[in-house]
């Protein structure tokens, strides 16, 4: 951990109004909030998610409302705290929060306790606090992080959303640790921030899509793997990147760099596109009077519109984060604004991502009779 020693950046404006501990747990619970939202939206169209993931039904409130109540919880001490923060900062004065550090990180660590560590039984009022809910999710938690996959009739289709979302996380938990281990050495979280690190930052970056390739491979899927796999070269020449900068090799490592980066936003477009939402645009299939241009004949969400929308939106979000994987760049970023606009952007990419892949997830299992023979790719069980 010795190689965050180096190379401090000034402390710019986002920096003083909202410190990288409330960042973080913003982008954390934002999270929770565009989950609900999913969960609202699917409900809406006649999708039903909880039998999709294997959640058990029940007689309480609607299952996003429930996560609602969570995500308010949790939204609840971050709101507290940062306007206590602006007042004792007196309107963010550099000086004032360099200073005061303490708050932002009881607030960050108090929301990752409540979110995940703090017993259920110890959380109150209790019906703030979903039971099942969060129980569920910190056993698929347990289960994914070593590379776990749950059987279909166990909820296999949730292990893999929940093993998706944390790839869009990953440069999230890199700061997560940069957060934590400036605490550690007694560093303020608040001031200039040091993003210097050469190994540990990548590897912890790497770990959710290796997470990802692991259950890939055990599933029998070597293309879906493949997809993941080529997070790893766009991270290992960036660190090469760093280490070679100033010498005649960095030129064409950045070529290597720039053609790793591309490969993975172009195919996991593609993937996108073809095997998570089935939709025939990039197949022979795309042309036929049974459907519209590109996409299938089973549309929950009605207008063609939405669907063509939101490809634009992946495309571009696809090229545009495929920075996320670029530890490198961090040495150029002047200002925090632009690390803190890819994390939101790719939590909110993935938002959109959710709703066609349950969608499409929804119409192989429930609508097979309806959807053009192959246009759709096969089930979960068979990716």
């Amino acid at each position: 951990m010795a190689d965050l020693d180096a190379g401090v950046v000034e402390l710019d404006a986002l920096s003083r109004i909202l410190p990288l501990p409330y960042r973080l747990a913003t982008v954390l619970v934002l999270g929770i909030w565009l989950w609900g939202v999913n969960l609202q939206v699917l409900h809406d169209h006649g999708i039903d998610t909880p039998s999709l993931i294997r959640y058990p039904a029940h007689a309480g409130p609607p299952p996003h409302l429930s996560v609602y109540r969570f995500a308010t919880a949790l939204s609840s001490p971050i709101l507290a705290s940062l306007g206590t923060y602006w007042l004792i900062t007196h309107g963010c004065q550099k000086e004032l929060v360099v200073a005061t550090n303490v708050l932002p990180n009881l607030t960050l660590l108090l929301v990752v306790a409540l979110a995940f560590l703090i017993p259920q039984r110890w959380l109150y009022p209790r019906q703030v606090w979903p039971a099942a809910g969060r129980t569920r999710l910190l056993n698929t938690l347990r289960r994914i992080s070593i590379g776990g996959l749950a059987r279909t009739e166990d909820g296999k289709f949730g292990d893999v959303l929940l093993a998706d979302a944390l790839t869009s996380y990953a440069r999230i938990f890199s700061d997560i640790y940069i957060a934590v281990y400036m605490m550690l050495t007694r560093r303020s979280t608040t001031g200039p921030l040091d993003r210097s690190s050469i190994w540990t930052v990548p590897i912890i970056m790497a770990f959710p899509f290796l997470i990802r390739f692991r259950q890939c491979i055990a599933d029998n899927q070597p293309f879906n793997a493949l997809k993941y796999a080529t997070a790893f070269p766009a991270i290992a020449f960036s660190v090469m990147l760093r280490l070679q900068r100033g010498t005649p090799a960095e030129g064409n490592t950045a070529v290597i760099w720039f053609v790793a980066l591309l490969v993975n936003a172009l195919y996991s477009f593609w993937w996108d596109v073809t095997k998570d939402w089935g939709l025939t645009l990039f197949t022979t299939k795309r042309v036929s009077p049974e459907y519209p241009y590109g996409l299938r004949r089973t549309l929950m969400f009605g207008h063609p519109a939405y669907y063509y929308g939101i490809i634009f939106v992946d495309f571009l979000l696809r090229l545009a984060l495929a920075l996320k994987l670029s530890p490198h760049l961090e040495h150029f970023y002047e200002v925090e604004g632009g690390i803190f606009l890819l994390e939101v952007l790719e939590v909110c990419r993935r938002f959109l991502w959710v709703f066609f892949r349950v969608e499409t997830e929804w119409v192989r299992t429930r609508h097979s009779s309806d959807v053009v023979l192959g246009d759709i790719g096969p089930k979960l069980d068979d990716d």
